[in-house]
């Protein structure tokens, strides 16, 4: 019983990736890219294989008559995805109660 206790323990950063394997988690990414999927393996640089992925990339643009930003999303859906570590700025588990 004190082992299973232990292996939902957070000691190092890792490890709370590490209790997100198999789960959906939302993990943002250099040139205003996020992700949301189904985390399947991980390794310590944070290279990511992710499932059931849903990529959402966000540009800002200025008109050139009104110089106002004009804010595009493009979205796409992935079945799977390798990420590398280097590029992610930000990883969210899912929320436990």
């Amino acid at each position: 019983m004190a082992e299973a206790a232990e292996d939902t323990t957070v000691r190092e950063p890792l490890d709370l990736i590490r209790l997100s394997l198999d789960e959906r988690i939302y993990v943002k990414l250099r040139g205003e890219r996020e992700i949301r999927g189904k985390l399947h393996a991980y390794d310590q640089h944070l290279n990511m294989i992710l499932g059931d992925v849903e990529e959402v990339i966000t540009t800002v643009e200025i008109d050139d008559e009104t110089y106002e930003e004009i804010i595009k999303t493009t979205k796409r859906a992935v079945r799977y995805l390798f990420v590398r570590g280097d590029a992610v700025t930000l990883v969210s588990p899912p929320l436990r109660t």
